[in-house]
């Protein structure tokens, strides 16, 4: 339940979305039961005024109205600002819990001290993977798929190497970068990013990458926990835009590759698009 000094801070940014972020809180209501928590709405001046009701429904979710939208992971930031929890939980509000998946998580990094974040298990409606667990672009995990070495390794050794959509994501696995849809981690690891913050160079979207990318440069894990069990209804809290992705992701590769990393990347990646 809701509490004054709770373990996990539970930061759910909403727009236009409130029959979602209901359904979502109904579940963190519903399945959270092994920790104390508390519950932050980060509304992003939405056009719904039903968002200012959540409080009836909800007695013990902390609104919060930003006047202007600020997009996700500055969203995100405004809500761990407020946040009293020792670890903060980033929880898309299209998303779901089916279990536990807030203490699983918790117990987790508390296990795990080279874990910076971990994520759970994320699935369709319908019951379908979502392929949360992903690689860095990489000239090493391109030329694997160019020469289709995944075909000379085992399936499950390939996977684990690939990730993605060649990865069952059937256990534990530490990737380089997870999504930002269920994303855990320890509060105290801001103060070690640079601004001492999350990353919000991003209106919407990559900002989940370019966060495990700074956790790694500190000399931190990822970490994916199947145990954990989240349905996602995937778009419903922004939809996907490939132009707003692509840009981002190009942002993201003038920061943190160098200038023949990035041409060989592209050219690695116009090769396969091919094949």
């Amino acid at each position: 339940m809701a509490a004054i000094n709770p373990q996990v801070s539970i930061i759910i940014v909403n727009y236009n979305t409130f029959e979602f972020t209901c359904k979502c809180v109904q579940s963190i209501l519903e399945k959270t039961k092994g920790c104390s928590y508390e519950i932050i709405v980060v509304d992003n001046a939405s056009a719904e005024v039903a968002i200012k009701g959540i409080n009836k429904l909800f007695p013990s979710v902390t609104l919060l109205e930003s006047e202007v939208n600020l997009g996700f992971a500055k969203g995100n930031n405004m809500g761990i600002r407020y946040a009293k929890g020792d670890f903060i939980l980033l929880l898309n509000s299209d998303a779901e819990l089916q279990n536990d998946a807030v203490s699983i998580c918790l117990n987790f990094l508390r296990q795990e001290q080279l874990v910076a974040a971990v994520s759970g298990a994320l699935k369709y409606p319908d019951g379908r993977i979502q392929h949360n667990c992903q690689r860095f672009p990489s000239i090493k995990y391109k030329l694997f798929e160019l020469f289709r070495l995944q075909k000379v390794f085992s399936r499950v050794r390939s996977g684990k190497m690939l990730l993605g959509f060649f990865f069952n994501h059937s256990e534990v696995v530490y990737p380089d970068w997870v999504w930002g849809t269920f994303f855990m981690f320890e509060r105290k690891l801001l103060s070690l990013l640079p601004e001492q913050k999350l990353a919000d160079d991003f209106f919407m979207y990559v900002e989940d990458i370019q966060w495990c990318m700074e956790f790694r440069k500190l000399g931190y894990s990822i970490a994916f926990q199947p145990a954990a069990l989240v349905t996602h209804h995937m778009g419903k809290s922004g939809g996907a835009k490939s132009v707003m992705i692509d840009e981002n992701m190009n942002k993201f590769m003038e920061a943190y590759y160098s200038p023949w990393e990035r041409k060989l990347i592209k050219l690695l990646d116009r090769i396969l698009l091919k094949k």
